[in-house]
């Protein structure tokens, strides 16, 4: 049932005045259901709990972490029908969408409760002591990974599930002995209360702290705020726009103590479409994409948002084909007023570039919130010299870039920012005479694909979800599977410690029979 209040551990609050209400972009109405938007007092309280509730959820035992995580997921599938009603009547989603990434979510739950259960995730290494070693004895040396302590995370307003209350931040800080303060998005708020009843279910079952997890509502950025700049708050991790994300970053590197922010931002994901590849693939290519672009209203941090091909007969075909398969294509339903809003804004900015060409615009009638889809082009020399050009435009758009040679295609791709993706579309030894511009996309991006598209990531230990500055803060980490744990954690060293005072995780009988490095070898023998 859906109360509209805060959840701070295992109470319910209202306690403030300010309140607000979901919409349903289908209906183009707003959802029954008040929110209560939380208090200073109730932040304070959030993060208290969550601060008790370290000292005691940072040291509970793999075991029971696994458990908890896999409840946190049963608990969700009790939900049923309730959860994904609600989640179509907040975001105009269909059916399908929404038990997918129900699926999805449940998924990452269960995964990081086999990676914590398995336990060698924690990295831990061993270098024993030489007490004879000339002229300086060596000490015994050991470290594994600890949590870094209290984590708020930012719901997604794209994908409610997956990427918001219970999704992969909440289970990578879980998993990693983090509790967790989610700031509720407020285009799906009831989505929210539903998945924290579930966790919070699940922490009672499970014997966890009270206080490993809140979720506060907020309509505005207020509470955002006073959540990072609180001194007890050790990390943060957000999915959004790049405007929100250099916002939170900024707020915590101003701190008296800064603390890392892990957020994944905006992508134009550019794919690269190479000659011979066009000249026998260019039709099917042009259908394939036009569905690309437009799956979701183009509302995925992986749209194909730019395409860029050397110029031929053969690209030209493309465009047009590309151009008649989009609008044939029936424009579905943005997950907010304020989102496609933001889209038809962003649209007519890039529209409005000198020398920019529109070569399809559906231009039907729609129904509210209904996103209508469009592709332009552009010379090579216009989008080196107009970076307004280079920005994302969220929604069901892309941008053809026409390059004079290799050497243009080569030098766009280096005048790009960070990307989550980019994409080769190659015939076979194709790519090889391209190394030069798959090596300037490879330092552009986090993940290159070949021959297919972007939208669509898979949760597996090897997907990287990240990639240079802005589509993440820092491209060193994953904000997709399992090693997504890392941001959320932090090395420590033990130096001639008493064996029987080390962490299971270091001792020499190797209680746990995990993974170690010991000496420079990987092994689980005892010591």
């Amino acid at each position: 049932m859906i109360t509209g209040k805060n959840y701070i551990g295992n109470q319910r609050y209202a306690t403030g005045s300010k309140t607000y209400k979901t919409f349903n972009p289908q209906l183009n109405i707003e959802n029954e259901y008040i929110f209560y938007e939380a208090t200073s007092e109730e932040i304070n309280e959030a993060i208290s709990l969550a601060s008790n509730a370290f000292k005691t959820f940072r040291n509970i035992s793999r075991l029971k972490k696994a458990t908890f995580l896999n409840a946190i997921a049963d608990e969700i599938l009790v939900l049923d029908d309730e959860l994904i009603q609600t989640y179509c009547l907040e975001t105009g989603l269909p059916e399908g969408r929404a038990k997918g990434e129900r699926g999805r979510t449940v998924g990452q739950l269960r995964s990081f409760a086999e990676l914590v259960s398995e336990g060698s995730w924690v990295e831990a290494a061993i270098d024993t002591a030489e007490p004879d070693r000339a002229p300086i004895p060596k000490p015994d040396v050991r470290k594994m990974m600890i949590p870094l302590g209290p984590v708020v995370v930012f719901g997604a307003c794209n994908f409610p599930l997956a990427y918001s209350t219970a999704g992969g931040d909440t289970a990578a800080a879980l998993a990693a002995g983090c509790p967790v303060i989610v700031k509720s998005h407020p285009m799906h708020a009831g989505t929210g209360e539903l998945v924290s009843q579930a966790i919070i279910k699940a922490a009672q079952k499970t014997g966890m702290p009270n206080g490993v997890f809140s979720n506060l509502n907020s309509s505005g950025i207020e509470v955002g705020v006073q959540l990072v700049q609180h001194p007890n708050v050790k990390a943060v991790g957000f999915t959004g726009s790049i405007k929100g994300g250099r916002a939170l970053y900024n707020l915590a590197s101003k701190r008296e103590v800064p603390i890392p922010v892990f957020a994944e931002m905006g992508s134009v994901n550019p794919v690269v479409i190479l000659p011979e590849a066009l000249k026998e693939r260019g039709e099917s290519l042009a259908k394939t994409y036009a569905g690309s672009i437009t799956l979701g209203s183009g509302q995925f941090c992986t749209n194909p948002g730019l395409l860029l091909g050397i110029k031929s007969e053969s690209l030209d075909s493309f465009i047009s084909t590309l151009s008649d398969e989009i609008v044939k294509i029936q424009p579905t339903c943005m997950i907010h007023p304020n989102i496609i809003g933001a889209y038809e804004s962003n649209k007519a900015n890039a529209i409005a570039q000198p020398q920019l060409s529109v070569v399809a615009d559906y231009d039907n009638d729609v129904q509210s919130n209904y996103g209508r889809q469009a592709i332009t082009t552009v010379e090579g020399k216009t989008f080196l010299e107009n970076t307004t050009l280079h920005q994302e435009v969220f929604g069901p758009y892309s941008l053809v870039v026409q390059c004079e040679d290799a050497n243009q295609l080569e030098a766009i791709i280096s005048k790009l920012e960070g990307q989550l993706t980019g994409t080769i579309i190659a015939e076979s030894d194709e790519a090889s005479n391209y190394t030069k511009v798959i090596a300037a996309l490879q330092n552009r991006v986090g993940r290159i694909i070949y021959n297919g598209v972007p939208t669509g990531v898979e949760v597996c230990p090897a997907m990287v979800h990240g990639g240079p500055y802005p589509a993440s803060t820092d491209s060193r980490f994953t904000a997709v599977g399992i090693h997504s744990i890392k941001r959320w954690v932090r090395p420590f060293s033990y130096q001639d410690w008493p064996n029987n005072l080390l962490p299971e995780e270091l001792k020499n009988e190797n209680p746990l029979g995990i993974s170690r490095t010991i000496n420079g070898k990987q092994t689980t023998n005892k010591i």
